[in-house]
Formats: structure tokens, sequence, C-alpha cells
């Protein structure tokens, strides 16, 4: 709320009267005991004429209704409408019910920003007060909810709706779209419907069965899109195969750069891990006028310290922090001229990075590049209150037989290389070990020649066997077609088209919950609480009030555990007035209030 908000424009915010009809959720509990056919079930009627005669969906009709639980996620709605939530739904469709299409993507937006993870937790939530809601006597039980969006993403909308709600992302942040962040997101599989390949998990330190997510972020974590992979060929192929191209393709044009090819300034950056260190690709993707931003793998020694000098190095966060930094240009791969910076900290440690963006200013570039943490606390986050890692649903599909993967045989043989050649190193160390110190006694020089000459024989009998082994290593193709793959080694992927559909409305609440958290933040000192206060309020009890003369639906909040966080609410709410968000089917316009 802005500084000079009078007291009038408070207490308009505010309210203490209550409808005199208005049921209380001990009433509202008995009621749905009662139902005749289900818990919760109480519109019998509508339910019969669209069970029978498929006479729905029908209109949201809201009723006055005191402490309705986890009303807070209210709130919420104009971020997610903002966000596409119900655009370019018009590729999806349900069966004629009870049901309508929007109070099913509500759901489970609802759902995400309520943190209810699974539609199998919905078992243990009251169905009558989430039917509440969004203006229904009940919402669909598990098993319905299930049925339905296998029904919506049967014919792989699903994905075709995750792209366009990619692209207005990126057309309505166009600002975000400069630097991007790409990084692998492995998601271990703990199930027994198939055999997926092992990868390794470094926040586990294992090599885990699991599939791969290639994420695309913005600077401050924001995500656009996601690629999937059962058979992982690395990060190199799929930013040069799937991820440019579409970036290329997607991606709005920035101001200034109408004429790529004179331009000094690259159409968009790639900021990625060691992984994708690589002066072939770096040098075609500059072809394309695309910038690579990454650590270089092959740093060589330290610059001397007095290079490094001290740089104010402003963060996405809005801070500013001092770095000691130092650059030179740099020949990789004795083909790519590109700038190399480094920086310096505390302990004398250098870590050195490469880019071929020749326009940025270096403090912009180390912004970029430190940055990437963002990324990891989305993936954090995601995992934690998103549950980003839970599959969807058990399904499984058939992986194309044109999909290169790892010989069977060639990781077989290439693990006895290892394992006879760590064998040899030992044997080696030990034989090396043996010396004769003592005096020259024909004794002990007989017992050290007979010790020292069964080891050297050991030794060889290993060399030659481990390049017998590197030898038909060589001889061995390393990838093969999925096609020529034997039966008892074959596999299929995991289903994606459900998993794309949930995750695509975990990201639209995520983006709205970031809206809320952005406005919050104005109005707080400790900014990094943001999240944990907007988290709360999707779970505070609200009272509904709806207004069919005045096209209004009162949303009236309880208040928070102290003043600064009823302080922060009412400039939610100033802000969310402004919007005049009207509930989707039907006329009604959100109004929300804080209770006094």
């Amino acid at each position: 709320m802005p500084a000079n908000c009078t007291s009038l424009k408070k207490k308009e915010l505010t309210t203490g009267s209550k409808p005199s009809d208005a049921t209380s959720k001990s009433e509202r509990s008995a009621a749905d005991a009662l139902a005749p056919i289900g818990m919760g079930a109480t519109d019998t009627t509508g339910r019969l004429l669209a069970s029978i005669f498929r006479s729905g969906p029908l209109a949201p009709v809201f009723e006055q209704s005191l402490d309705v639980a986890s009303g807070g996620v209210l709130l919420g709605l104009p971020g997610l409408l903002s966000m596409g939530l119900l655009t370019h739904t018009d590729c999806f469709a349900l069966p004629p019910g009870y049901y309508r299409l929007d109070s099913i993507f509500l759901l489970l937006a609802f759902m995400a920003l309520a943190r209810v993870k699974t539609i199998e937790s919905l078992r243990y939530c009251p169905p009558g007060e989430w039917g509440k809601l969004l203006g229904l006597d009940r919402i669909p039980e598990a098993r319905t909810l299930r049925e339905k969006v296998r029904s919506l993403v049967r014919d792989g909308q699903a994905e075709q709706w995750s792209g366009t709600l990619s692209r207005e992302w990126m057309a309505m942040f166009p600002e975000s779209t400069g630097v991007l962040y790409i990084d692998g997101h492995v998601r271990v599989y703990n199930g027994s419907q198939t055999e997926l390949p092992r990868h390794y998990v470094a926040r586990q330190q294992l090599c885990l069965r699991a599939t791969t997510d290639y994420w695309v972020n913005a600077m401050d974590g924001q995500p656009f899109f996601m690629v999937n992979k059962a058979v992982d060929p690395g990060l190199l192929k799929v930013l040069e195969h799937e991820i440019v191209p579409r970036l290329a393709r997607d991606l709005p044009v920035q101001p200034g750069l109408f004429a790529q090819e004179e331009s000094s300034s690259p159409r968009f950056t790639l900021v990625f891990d060691r992984e994708g260190y690589s002066p072939d690709f770096m040098a075609r993707m500059r072809k394309q006028n695309i910038a690579c931003l990454t650590y270089n793998k092959h740093p060589g020694k330290d610059w001397p310290e007095e290079e490094f000098q001290p740089r104010q190095v402003p963060l996405i966060s809005g801070q500013t922090v001092e770095m000691l930094l130092a650059e030179r240009g740099t020949m990789i791969g004795k083909k790519l001229w590109v700038r190399e910076f480094r920086k310096l900290s505390k302990t004398g440690h250098q870590t050195s990075i490469v880019s071929t963006d020749y326009s940025r200013a270096l403090t912009g570039s180390a912004a970029a590049m430190f940055a990437r943490w963002c990324q990891e606390n989305f993936f954090r986050y995601m995992r934690e209150h998103y549950n980003l890692d839970r599959l969807a649903d058990y399904s499984t599909a058939e992986i194309p037989e044109s999909t290169k993967v790892v010989n069977p045989q060639y990781r077989e043989v290439d693990g006895e290389v290892k394992k006879h050649a760590a064998r040899l190193a030992r044997k080696q160390c030990e034989c090396n070990a043996i010396v004769l110190c003592d005096d020259i006694e024909p004794e002990k020089v007989a017992e050290y020649e007979l010790k020292k000459a069964t080891l050297q024989e050991e030794v060889d009998d290993l060399a030659r066997t481990v390049e017998d082994l590197k030898a038909c290593r060589k001889g061995t193709p390393r990838h093969v077609q999925f096609a020529d793959l034997p039966e008892e080694d074959r596999f299929r992927m995991l289903g994606m088209q459900s998993k794309y559909f949930i995750d695509t409305i975990k990201l639209v609440a995520y983006r709205a919950e970031t809206v809320l958290v952005s406005i919050a933040r104005k109005t707080m000192n400790r900014l990094d609480d943001a999240r944990s206060l907007v988290r709360s309020l999707y779970t505070m009890e609200t009272d509904l009030f709806p207004d069919y003369e005045r096209n209004t639906l009162v949303v009236q909040l309880h208040q928070p555990a102290n003043r600064c966080s009823a302080e922060t609410m009412l400039n939610i709410i100033y802000e969310l007035n402004t919007t005049r968000t009207v509930f989707p089917g039907t006329n009604l316009r959100l109004v929300y209030k804080l209770v006094t």
C-alpha cells in the first residue's frame, strides 16, 4: 500500500461485519456428513442431472461461509490468472459431466499453493471445504481427479500447452531472457515399473536409477521450460539440438539487436557449469551470435594477486557486493579467443570463468555467473514445497528405437579395464615399495630377489591383461541404437504427459507465489521471510461472502500472528484489489479484506 494511504482506505480493506445466514464450519461439516450420495455431495439435483442427462458442467455458485479451511489460496488467484493458468486451454477437453474444465485447473493450482503435494493426499482433505473455494458442493475424489487428468493429457496436449505458456512468459518478461541458466536435474526413480539407467546423484553422492530433466531459468530463478531425457545424451547435445533451437525460435527479439550480424551484443547468453565446457560448441554458438558463460576447465597457473582489483558487483536480489576480479583475453582449444576473468576468494582460491560475450561489463558477467545459485535454490525449493520429483502417475512409454544408448558390452569391458587398472596400480606400488636396505647378505638378497621377481611377474601379467582389455574396449562400439539392445537390457521410459501437465501447473503456481512475494517484500525488513509469510497466508482460514446483486465475492482473511505481518497483508490486499479479478465462470469480482 502506498505510504500516503489514508485511514479511510485502510478501513475499506478491513471489515468487522458478517451476514447472519453465513454457515459455520461445524454446520457445513454436519451437512456434508448427511449428504445422501456421498460425503459433501449436497448438490444432489445437479449431480443427477449431470450423470443421467449429461447436462453439466454447472457454473460455480458461492455460499456465505465462515472459516473456510485453506481459503487463503484465493489470494493467489490473480497471480495464477495473470501467469496464464486458464489461457490456451482450448486444446483440452473433458467429457460432459459435473465438473468444469477451469474448476479442475484451479483445484490443481490451489493444491500446489496449499502444499497438497499429491492427488492421493486429497483423500485426507475435507472435500466440502475445498469445494467452497471453487463454488462447488465438493471437489472430485482422488480417483476421479486422476482419471480426469489422464483424460486431459491423452493426446499430448500438455507439452503443447507448456510450450505456449513458456513463450508467453518470455514475451511477458523480455528483460529476463538476456541471460539464461541451463542445468540438469537428476530425478531419482525408486519404483519397479522399469529399470532406468543409473545416474550420479550429487546431492546423495550415489549412482541411482533416475531420469534427467534439463531446466531453463532466468537470472532470478524463474522457470521457463524443461526438457526430459530418459536416456541422457549429455548437456552439450541437449543444448545444441533441443534447447538452443527452441530458444532461438521462441525468445523475443531484444531491443537494439535488429541487425544481429553487425551487432556486437549477443542475442542471449547461456550460462552453464563445467559439463558444458567445449571450445568447439562455444565457437559454433558464437557464429549464431549466442554467447556462452561457463567455468574454465583448464585454468592453468594462478594469476598474480596484484592483477585483482575490488569491484562493486550488483546482484539480481538488488544487493551490491565487493569482489576481487581480474580479466584477460585467452585462447582456448587453439581455436577460440574468449574473455577470461577470475574471482579471488579470501582463502586465495581463484575461480576461472570464460565468456564469449565481449560487450558485457566485467561486473555484469560476474553477477551473471555467480547468480547460478538462484537456479539451485529453485530446484531445492520446488523439491521441498512443490514435490517436483514426484511422479504424476505410474505409466511408462516406449523409447524410440533410434535412440542412442550406451552399449552394455562396452560398459562391462570398461568396468573390467578400470578394475584391473586399479589392481595393477596397487601391485606396482607394492613392488616399488620393496627395497633392500640391510646389509647385502646372500640369504637376504635371495629372499629379496624372489619376492621382487614374484611381484614383478604379477605386475607384468596384469599389464598384459589391461592391454588386452583396452584393445577389446577399443573394438567395442560405445553407443548402439536402442533397437540393437538385447531383450534383457531393454527398458521403458517413465510416462511424461501427466507430469508435464502437473509440473506446468506447479510452475504457474510458483510464479504466482513469486508475485505475492515481491509485493510482500515492499513492506518487510527481513526479505528472506517473505516466502514463509506467503506460505502461511495460503493455509489461512477465510470467510466468503458472495453478493450477486453487486457482483462481488468478498474474501475476508483472518488476522496473522503479529502486527508487522498484518501491515504486509494490507499491502498485499490493496495491490490485489487493484487487479479487479473476476472469478472464472462467474461475474463475481474478488474483493479481499482483513477481518477486524
